[in-house]
């Protein structure tokens, strides 16, 4: 068997920059590879697992929206609320915009939830911000004028039961 071979703590500077180019090219499961590499030496690295965070969710799309809950379970090992909080927002935010270019019946209410799971980390993160720090109020917007431009984003109706004819 093939075993993968460590990257030396000098070098995870660089290799964080390769994260951020890999999924700039789209190139995301490149960028999850990386992260990878990086938590194998230091566990707790904040901007790698922020990063790795970033990279999964990115594959959603491609991947018919799976593995939230692999991003989801990075989540505690966040050590700042602030971070926390909004990246659960960016979570469920880009489960809701994969749930929306599926145009399956159902998934208008279906991203309508997502989307306000993600306005309500974002509502969190935004009191926990960091001063001068909008990306809350910014990805929080994006919800609102997601929802507001698609007609189909909304909540799913109170009455779906279903009456039998005797």
């Amino acid at each position: 068997m093939v075993e993968l071979k460590r990257l030396s703590p000098e070098g995870v500077a660089l290799a964080l920059k390769k994260v951020e180019r890999y999924r700039l090219l789209n190139e995301p499961w490149q960028a999850e590879s990386i992260c990878l590499d990086i938590l194998d030496i230091d566990p707790e690295h904040q901007d790698a697992l922020i990063s790795l965070i970033l990279a999964i969710t990115d594959q959603f799309k491609a991947e018919g929206g799976g593995r939230p809950k692999e991003a989801q379970g990075l989540i505690p090992r966040l050590e700042a609320e602030y971070h926390r909080a909004y990246y659960s927002g960016i979570i469920w935010e880009r489960r809701a915009t994969t749930v929306l270019e599926r145009h399956t019946t159902g998934s208008g209410p279906v991203a309508y939830e997502h989307l306000r799971k993600a306005m309500d980390f974002y509502e969190k993160a935004q009191e926990l911000r960091p001063a001068r720090d909008e990306s809350s109020v910014i990805r929080w917007n994006s919800c609102v004028r997601m929802v507001m431009r698609h007609d189909d984003v909304q909540p799913a109706p109170d009455d779906e039961a279903v009456t039998f004819l005797e």
